[in-house]
């Protein structure tokens, strides 16, 4: 994730990369995993917690769902 000016942000999931606001959430920081609904963040999640997540739509994916 890159800060950009006006709270937003740059946000990359998988392969796509998307701008969505950061006016939800306090206290983020690059580097930082959120969670985005709709072109906003609604929560930051921990290393761990974002990385299991991502295994998941990683074998979605796979999966073909």
């Amino acid at each position: 994730m890159a800060l950009l000016p006006g709270g937003m942000a740059r946000v990359r999931f998988g392969q796509s990369e998307l701008t969505i606001s950061m006016a939800l959430i306090d206290a983020v920081a690059p580097g930082d995993y959120v969670l985005a609904h709709s072109g906003f963040a609604i929560t930051t999640l921990d290393r761990e917690e974002a990385e299991a997540t991502l295994a998941l739509w990683r074998e979605m994916e796979a999966a073909g769902a």
